[in-house]
């Protein structure tokens, strides 16, 4: 049976993404390392190169620590659907940390460059609302908003903002 997992390639530090992210996640554990040399062509020598296999809350992930790669950009992102606003809180903190920077409507960009989504199911239920008003209110209210403030889009949706 095939397999399908996100494969982020790195510059020179997957090893240093694999650690924080599993510094971040309370349900990580390390998998495989392989380490090897190759030759890259054009280049008439051999680099360094590592995949280090991870599963952070059950999914699997591959980092290839490759050289020379063009940067992550929103086409790709990871997304975490979060309970509430103190779990919301916590991944936001802990991927912007140390570099990272927010992004409009729940996203940012981690140290590492890559991007994620941080939402709190709350809100993705207010902005599913079958009432179309309440859920224009709170889905306008998370335009506005980096990172995701739940009694605001909960104020929103009320008619209370």
């Amino acid at each position: 049976m095939a397999t399908v997992h996100p494969f982020l390639w790195f510059n020179l530090n997957a090893e240093e993404a694999r650690d924080f992210y599993l510094s971040v996640f309370r349900n990580g554990r390390a998998l495989d390392a392989i380490e090897f040399t190759d030759f890259v062509g054009g280049t008439n020598r051999t680099v360094p190169h590592a995949i280090f296999d991870f599963e952070l809350e059950g999914q699997r992930f591959t980092a290839l620590n490759a050289g020379g790669v063009p940067p992550f950009n929103e086409r790709i992102s990871l997304y975490i659907e979060t309970g509430d606003q103190a779990e919301t809180d916590y991944y936001w903190n802990a991927l912007t940390a140390g570099g990272g920077s927010e992004k409009p409507c729940g996203w940012l960009q981690d140290k590492f460059g890559v991007y994620w989504q941080v939402i709190p199911e709350p809100a993705l239920r207010l902005m599913s609302d079958p009432d179309r008003e309440k859920a224009d209110r709170a889905r306008q209210a998370m335009y506005k908003m980096s990172k995701i403030i739940l009694a605001d889009i909960e104020a929103a949706h009320a008619g209370r903002a």
